[in-house]
């Protein structure tokens, strides 16, 4: 379950991808144009301690991109070639927002979701004391080998960030597809796949693959 807050960010996630994005050598699209958001999906982070979104974004009527990231309440240790920015959030205060493919928490979330089948977290608001389910802009489906097993994930030792970024740690392989829908291809024999679709995506593409080691 994801606890979301109604909260205003400055500056916004989309500010954020807008100035870090066309540094990227996935990224198409011209540089300083807005980016827009085509949906989102979120994992739960079982501590508590890291937000966890992942974002369908483009610029103009460029491709899809497909952009986890982690919301963290202090700098992530050895993470700075992943840090996409900072924000003030109106509820949580200062935020620090990383790439998700640097991030363990993200590596051992996306795993979890990939093997157990889990899929995306459901995702709430808390207004007046009550809860208020948020409805999900991806649908999300898993793909899973019946033996599948689900290791913990510990550091994450290598991230090859290319059209299909590798995050390589000591127990599960994981790929996210940077641009879906794009031609990326298979991943091989993973142990399971994570597939979704969207406003404007009608048919169900790969996002993400997982195989422990």
């Amino acid at each position: 379950m994801a606890l979301l807050h109604k909260a205003t960010l400055r500056p916004t996630k989309l500010d954020l991808l807008a100035t870090w994005l066309p540094d990227r050598q996935w990224f198409v699209g011209p540089a300083g144009v807005e980016v827009v958001s085509r949906g989102a999906y979120r994992f739960d982070d079982p501590a508590g301690e890291v937000g966890i979104e992942t974002m369908l974004v483009a610029a103009a009527d460029g491709p899809v991109h497909h952009v986890p990231l982690t919301y963290r309440a202090a700098p992530l240790d050895g993470a700075e070639s992943g840090l996409v920015g900072t924000t003030e959030h109106s509820v949580l205060g200062r935020r620090w927002v990383y790439d998700g493919c640097v991030d363990p928490v993200y590596a051992a979330a996306l795993a979890h979701a990939i093997l157990t089948g889990s899929g995306q977290a459901e995702q709430y608001f808390e207004v007046d004391g009550r809860r208020e389910v948020r409805e999900p802009t991806v649908t999300v489906v898993v793909d899973t080998a019946a033996d599948a097993q689900v290791p913990a994930v510990g550091a994450v030792r290598r991230v090859v960030d290319e059209d299909r970024t590798l995050i390589d740690t000591d127990t599960v392989e994981l790929v996210v597809v940077r641009r879906p829908g794009a031609g990326a291809g298979a991943a091989g024999s993973a142990g399971g796949t994570l597939s979704g679709r969207w406003d404007g995506q009608p048919t169900t593409v790969p996002l993400a693959y997982a195989r422990p080691r």
